[in-house]
């Protein structure tokens, strides 16, 4: 589960009257969100990251069968548990549910008690997945998050910024000579020096939808949404700030007698014909441009 509050619950129903029924039952304990067909529950699983979906099986345009195999398909929400709710009481129904994704399987008429019981348990499971979860998601040495982390982010908030026609902003980010480092110092110093950096680089950045994450060595990346290129050479600008005020000592590197970092950006609005893996070459491509010419600085590009 996610560190919000309390747990968010998307209830799936083309019927007002069964959407008020579940939240009189549920909307003291959780916060809930409404969708009335399939389409628009998708794009609200992608943007508002339930913990768990209440889904009819009967909705417009496409049901809650084709609708829950869509969302065990889609690699941002694939794993927010499905219930589904319905006045469809035939075994072969609830079997052909439970084979494509749901976690359960509640009829009509609804019994309050039961309901809240079986939310209750099935949001713990959840929450113990979660903590599961974001354990494996965490860099072992810095504690930021890792690179499988980065691109299940990053994909999740190109697929929004290109819904909502937004900018999305990558930084990349190599510490200077970090060979050098390593090799002077000792691979524990090294260590010591990433998680410095790593911190700072997290400390620069001051909204909760920003992530920075450790893309690989010495290696960082920051995924940055609705974020134009000015707010992007911001960001970088406080990163070589924090960096300076740290004043790690680097006596080895020919640039500077501390270390450094080189940082390369990339701003795009993304459409249905770009591509998350371009973007992320192009902040490769302006962090090698950086380094190209003298390192210690930012180098950006819009595509």
């Amino acid at each position: 589960m996610t560190s919000r509050q309390r747990p968010r619950i998307l209830i799936v129903d083309d019927t007002q009257a069964s959407i008020e029924a579940l939240l009189d039952i549920l909307g003291q304990d959780y916060d809930i969100l409404s969708a009335s067909n399939g389409f628009d529950a998708v794009a609200a699983a992608e943007d508002q990251r339930p913990d768990l979906i209440l889904m009819d099986i009967l909705l417009p345009g496409m049901d809650g069968f084709e609708t829950c195999r869509k969302l065990k398909n889609n690699p941002i929400v694939k794993d927010v548990p499905v219930i589904f709710i319905t006045s469809l009481n035939m075994e072969e129904d609830e079997a052909r549910a439970l084979e494509i994704g749901a976690i359960d399987y509640i009829t009509k008429p609804l019994r309050p008690s039961v309901v809240r019981a079986r939310i209750r348990n099935h949001l713990e499971l959840k929450q113990y997945r979660d903590y599961l979860e974001n354990i494996s998601m965490k860099d072992g040495l810095t504690g930021i998050p890792n690179r499988r982390r980065l691109d299940e982010y990053l994909m999740q908030e190109w697929r929004r910024a290109q819904r909502h026609a937004k900018p999305i902003s990558l930084l990349m980010l190599d510490i200077d000579h970090f060979k050098l480092y390593n090799d002077s110092y000792g691979h524990s110093a090294g260590d010591e020096c990433l998680k410095k950096i790593a911190q700072a680089i997290e400390d620069s950045l001051t909204r909760p939808a920003d992530l920075a994450a450790r893309f690989g060595g010495e290696e960082f990346a920051c995924v940055l949404p609705e974020t134009t290129r000015e707010g992007a050479l911001l960001i970088a600008e406080r990163v070589h700030n924090n960096l300076a005020k740290l004043a790690i000592p680097h006596e080895y590197s020919p640039l500077s007698h501390y270390v450094t970092i080189s940082i390369g950006i990339t701003t795009t609005i993304p459409d249905s014909s770009s591509s998350w893996e371009n973007f992320i070459n192009g902040a490769d491509k302006m962090l090698y441009e950086a380094k190209k010419t003298g390192r210690n600085k930012t180098r950006s590009q819009v595509i």
